[in-house]
């Protein structure tokens, strides 16, 4: 990646691009007090100068390296490394304040101990937790005595003596004891089976390197800055730039965790597990064997644990043991076995389907056209190829396909669509509008430029909605931003995410004449987007038009809920016309719509499911007395069975009940990746099609309005429109 000028001048005049190891004292380099003890790396130590350099002048929300700045970078590195309070002992707070407002000092002298000194003290306290849970899994539990056990302590005071967080994990592990005690397991096997849990606790720590303790570290300190500034390890460098190759290998299949079980959620289309035909959504893993060796019983393991059992190299074979959909967990188990191969993202293309509603006067067609990021082939578009993909030119094409076919109207989906390129979310607005200003661009200086479409004409110039969730961040937020500013079509759904930044990758391996020295990456905040309007997407997202069902409030989830995320700011309007004012349809439109959710059965179930959602998603705590937690789990089971039941509707929101909770940030903290290469956790879109559905109802009521009002607006130009080249 070509760095900016600037910034390599600047580093190249302070010293920062020569080889040589920074002056480190005998004492600082026999820090060592045991033989696991961890210490920082020479490349770490430059690693250290260079990276905060970045983040201290090149940042759009660029802050002096003070006190102020060493107090939240320590208790983001706290946060990260135990954010359950599950560890720590207050005491050990205590004596680490003294660094709270030190590691500005150490980060500038790129003295960076205080963070292994931190982390060996987590360490020292982990492996304390994990002998003390293996100790009591020796002792008689009584399940009739009525306790509760806290398994979201993020908000509760650190434990003040070691006799209080030995209840805590007491209480854990009597949880954990349950959850498969209600799964019908012997008790010499559940002790088996958490005693290995345990264990895979204090091995993943122990595994931990030099690398990792700084990674933490430093994504603490981008994190205390502004969420979306990271730092990556070399190690993690590589898998990202792996990741970028947008293929896996797998089984292809997406896993979810259901109480103490993982899930296949979704079998991938095209991947080995779908090209196999035995698996199938709602499937149980229970055990998970490579080539021809002995199973591993995987219940009540960590989803990404049994990710990492199942993923493997291309054409080894993998063997799991489940539990049918159609059988529950009291049902015989078969074996599958699957060879592992390239899983192409195909999934990741635009897709096309029609949505018929039926009304008063007939049957209305509604295309739907499904983007789930903003693709393009970026080296196949700079060479001019003919045939180079893209978002913009698959959903045109779908356009041309969907018109053949007489729809009356179109709606976009953009539901759980993160973002990508910002070329795509101009050029695809274009499809919709004849041609003008899309986003606006400001820079850590100030500078404005603007990203526009001068492409004239357009693909669709009828009737249109935008579908948007939590989840649509980026440059969805900056598609459904213009096409409500122009007022080109209606936006449905919730608040999207409110990510309104741009970060650019920088390799610090440019930074170091001996290539054999790998130093990572940092990913830096250096723009931010802004509407034609003039406000930003930043925080605020983009706000529908009519909102539909959702899981929780908008302050739950998003940019809002981030630490230290960047405020909300306008700049001034851009040179636009509007194409039109949809406002006056709106309030008919949304009547319609909130007498459907009193009416239509499965609205109303899709609602009463985000409410105990909401309600479980609320609670912090699980009963411990078995008969409580054995009505939960029938109540679950039987809403799990009607689901499948009734297959080919849609769905209800993801379940959840006191298992999932229980289980729910109980775990270590600093060792969980998230990874999942071709077999990943689903997201929260079971209900796609109930939400999907009305999306299409509130599209005909617009035109079905319009045709009573004349309001339903066209493109400036719709002589241009219907150019398909």
């Amino acid at each position: 990646m070509v760095m900016n000028t600037r910034i390599l001048q600047s580093i190249a005049a302070l010293g920062l691009l020569a080889s040589a190891a920074f002056p480190i004292s005998a004492e600082q380099e026999n820090a060592t007090e045991a033989s696991e003890s961890l210490s920082p790396t020479t490349e770490q130590r430059f690693t250290t100068r260079l990276a905060s350099r970045f983040l201290s002048s090149y940042h759009y929300a660029a802050e002096d390296l003070d006190d102020d700045l060493s107090a939240r970078i320590f208790d983001q590195y706290l946060e990260r490394l135990d954010p359950n309070r599950m560890y720590f002992l207050d005491q050990d707070i205590d004596q680490l304040n003294r660094y709270r407002h030190r590691l500005d000092e150490a980060l500038r002298a790129a003295e960076i101990e205080p963070a292994f000194e931190i982390f060996s003290v987590y360490r020292k306290r982990l492996k304390e937790r994990v002998e003390f849970a293996r100790q009591t899994l020796e002792t008689e539990f009584d399940f009739t005595v009525d306790e509760e056990y806290e398994f979201d302590r993020s908000e509760s005071a650190w434990a003040s003596s070691t006799e209080e967080l030995d209840d805590i994990w007491r209480k854990r592990v009597k949880n954990d004891w349950l959850g498969l005690k209600l799964a019908e397991r012997e008790t010499d096997d559940i002790r088996e089976t958490l005693d290995e849990r345990y264990e895979r606790i204090l091995k993943r720590v122990d595994d931990f390197d030099a690398d990792d303790v700084f990674q933490f570290f430093m994504n603490a300190y981008a994190n205390a800055i502004e969420p979306h500034s990271s730092y990556m390890s070399p190690r993690l460098a590589e898998n990202f730039e792996i990741s970028m190759k947008l293929s896996l290998d797998g089984i292809g299949a997406l896993l979810s965790s259901q109480n103490e079980y993982v899930e296949v959620a979704e079998v991938v289309p095209g991947g080995p597990a779908d090209l196999d035909g035995r698996l199938e959504a709602g499937d149980r893993i229970i055990g998970v064997a490579q080539e021809d060796e002995e199973f591993v019983d995987v219940v009540g393991w960590r989803l990404d644990d049994v990710v990492d059992l199942i993923r493997g190299e291309r054409e080894t074979l993998v063997r799991l043991e489940i539990l049918p959909a159609e059988t529950g967990i009291k049902g015989p188990p078969e074996v599958i076995d699957i060879v592992r191969n390239e899983v192409k993202l195909e999934e990741q293309a635009a897709q096309a389907s029609v949505e018929e509603i039926e009304t008063g006067e007939g049957t209305k067609k509604i295309g739907i056209i499904d983007v789930p990021v903003f693709y393009v082939d970026f080296k196949g578009r700079s060479r001019n190829e003919p045939d180079y993909r893209s978002s913009t030119r698959d959903v045109r094409r779908l356009i041309n396909e969907l018109r053949g076919e007489g729809v009356d109207g179109l709606v976009i989906d953009l539901r759980g669509n993160g973002g990508g390129a910002l070329v795509e979310a101009t050029t695809m607005t274009g499809l919709f509008i004849d041609s003008g200003p899309i986003v606006q661009v400001r820079d850590a200086n100030g500078r404005v430029s603007v990203e526009a479409d001068r492409e004239p004409g357009t693909a669709w110039d009828g009737p249109l909605a935008v579908l948007v969730n939590r989840s649509s961040a980026s440059a969805s937020e900056i598609f459904a931003a213009a096409i409500q500013d122009y007022g080109r079509g209606i936006i449905l759904g919730e608040p999207t995410f409110g990510k309104g930044t741009v970060q650019n990758l920088f390799n610090l391996d440019n930074y170091m004449t001996d290539e054999d020295k790998k130093l990572g990456q940092i990913k830096l905040t250096m723009a931010k987007f802004f509407r034609i309007d003039g406000g930003s997407t930043q925080l605020r997202g983009v706000a529908p038009d009519i909102t539909l069902p959702s899981y929780g409030e908008p302050d739950d989830y998003g940019e809002a809920a981030l630490d230290h995320a960047m405020a909300w700011s306008e700049i001034e309007r851009a040179d636009f016309q509007p194409i039109a004012d949809l406002s006056p349809l709106l309030p008919q439109a949304r009547d319609r719509h909130l007498a459907r959710r009193e009416t239509d059965e499965e609205l109303k179930g899709l609602i009463e499911d985000f409410e105990r959602f909401r309600e479980l998603d609320e609670r912090t705590s699980v009963s411990l007395l078995e008969s409580e937690r054995a009505r939960e789990r029938e109540e679950a089971e039987q809403r799990r069975a009607s689901r499948f039941a009734h297959a080919g509707n849609a769905g209800p929101a993801p379940e959840t009940d006191s298992d999932d909770a229980a289980e729910s940030g109980s775990d270590e903290s600093a060792g969980d990746s998230g990874e999942a290469d071709g077999d990943t956790e689903a997201g929260e879109e079971e209900e796609a099609d109930v939400l999907l559905t009305e999306s299409a109802r509130i599209l005909v009521d617009l035109i079905e309005l319009d045709q009573e009002q004349h309001r339903l607006v066209q493109v400036q130009h719709p002589a241009d429109s219907g150019s398909l080249n």
